[in-house]
This record gives C-alpha cells, sequence and structure tokens, in this order.
C-alpha cells in the first residue's frame, strides 16, 4: 500500500462540507480540520501510485476545495 497524507484549503465556511465528502472515500483512512494554512487533513491508503493519483485528482476536483497538496511516503512500511 502507499501512504499519502493530503492538505487541503478550502471556501470559506465550507470545511464541515469538504469532511463529509471525503469520509465517503475508501481510501480515506483519517480525516480532520486543523488550524493554520490548510483547514483539512486527509491520510490516503492506495494499492498503487496510479490509484493514489486518482483520488487526490478527485479531491482536488471536490466543490468547496480551493488548494490540495499532496504529501507522499518515500517508502513502504513494508519495505
Amino acid at each position: 500500500m502507499i501512504s499519502a497524507c493530503v492538505l487541503i484549503r478550502t471556501e470559506h465556511g465550507k470545511w464541515g462540507e469538504v469532511v463529509q465528502k471525503i469520509k465517503q472515500f475508501k481510501e480515506a483512512k483519517k480525516v480532520f480540520t486543523v488550524m493554520g494554512r490548510y483547514d483539512v487533513v486527509v491520510d490516503l491508503e492506495a494499492a498503487s501510485f496510479a490509484g493514489l493519483g486518482k483520488v487526490v485528482l478527485k479531491l482536488g476536483n471536490l466543490g468547496g476545495v480551493v488548494f490540495t497538496e499532496s504529501l507522499v511516503e518515500l517508502a513502504s512500511r513494508e519495505g
């Protein structure tokens, strides 16, 4: 499995709506709001980099999402 942390900036006041949408993604293992430059943090897991890329693109296209930044793990926990 490939893991990544996605940092999300939302439109003003839309963080709750965005969190609820993201909780529907099976790849989202943890979703929570934060204070600071970003509004929402998502821990993702996918079977491949290609699968991870698809999920990140879907996140970026959600209504209320302004900007995403993905932090992808360098090495698998298995290796």
